[in-house]
């Protein structure tokens, strides 16, 4: 009797997860079709320079990001029905894609993914399976290339911030350095703080990485993912200031060769080590307050 319950219940999930296969199949050759062409452009483009490397990163934490909340999501919305507002959000991701192709604006282009797939996911699973994946759909945004203009813009006061404090750091630690503008000379070598040691595509980034900390985490305080979310700005400034800070010792005492070759890299390394530390040490130094604070409010 068991041998048959059981031959029964592998019966009916393999019907359901072919019935799935089939309902999914048509949205995944769609989104080849469609998205396939961008990104090869994106990897032979942007994606290629220091400024925008972090592309993949972000479409491979995406990817493993939705694979993860998918059983979740399967379970919660088992018994929804399809939104009709679907239709509308795929109209409207669908002309985004369209007018960002044909007229190369990335930012439309590349940004109409999270309209398409959030409207799959109503059509296909209901408001239930949106609501499961909406952290995937909103980390998508820091793989969107932001507006040249914009970028520029908000950069060079940026790059004037982190090369200031990094100069006069070095400076307190009796380095001989000087600087114009975003220039520094340290000895007989002069460093350019480009964009991608402190431009705000690295901010985006480091935001990025901080926002997936508190997912995975995922603290119960309100105030606590606040906090920590608000505080991840500052965290990346200093980790850019720590990048150049390191980057100009490198040069200083290698020779520019070093610091323009694979210790460049490294120095990349550290950043992302760097920020990646400070949030840990910031969301403990928010625990241990909230720890004081319960004691203190003890009876």
């Amino acid at each position: 009797m068991s041998t048959n319950i059981d031959i029964n219940r592998y019966l009916q999930q393999y019907k359901v997860g072919i019935n799935q296969a089939f309902i999914w199949l048509p949205i995944i050759i769609g989104s080849i079709v469609l998205y396939l062409p961008s990104l090869v452009d994106l990897f032979n483009g942007i994606w290629s320079t220091d400024e925008q490397g972090h592309g993949p990163i972000v479409l491979g934490v995406t990817c493993w990001l939705t694979y993860r909340k998918w059983p979740q999501m399967l379970r919660v919305s088992e018994k929804q029905e399809s939104a009709a507002i679907g239709w509308l959000i795929l109209i409207l991701g669908l002309l985004l894609y369209i007018v960002g192709r044909s007229q190369e604006i990335l930012i439309f282009e590349i940004g109409s993914a999270i309209w398409v797939f959030a409207a799959a996911l109503l059509l296909v699973r209901g408001t239930a399976a949106l609501k499961t994946q909406w952290f995937p759909l909103f980390f998508m945004l820091f793989m969107v290339p932001l507006p040249g203009q914009v970028v520029d813009t908000v950069t060079m006061p940026m790059k004037m911030a982190v090369s200031y404090v990094a100069e006069h750091i070095l400076f307190w630690l009796d380095y001989p350095i000087g600087r114009n503008d975003v220039i520094l000379q340290i000895g007989q070598y002069k460093l350019l703080v480009a964009d991608a040691c402190a431009g705000l595509q690295t901010l985006f980034t480091l935001e990025a990485l901080g926002l997936l900390y508190l997912n995975i985490v995922r603290h119960d305080s309100l105030f606590r993912n606040v906090a920590l979310a608000i505080l991840i700005v500052p965290i990346s400034f200093t980790a850019n200031v720590i990048r150049v800070i390191v980057l100009t010792l490198i040069t200083y005492h290698w020779g520019d060769e070093a610091g323009q070759g694979f210790l460049h890299g490294f120095a990349g390394m550290v950043l992302f080590l760097s920020a990646l530390l400070l949030i840990i040490f910031a969301d403990s130094m928010l625990r241990f307050g909230a720890k004081e604070s319960e004691l203190v409010h003890q009876p």
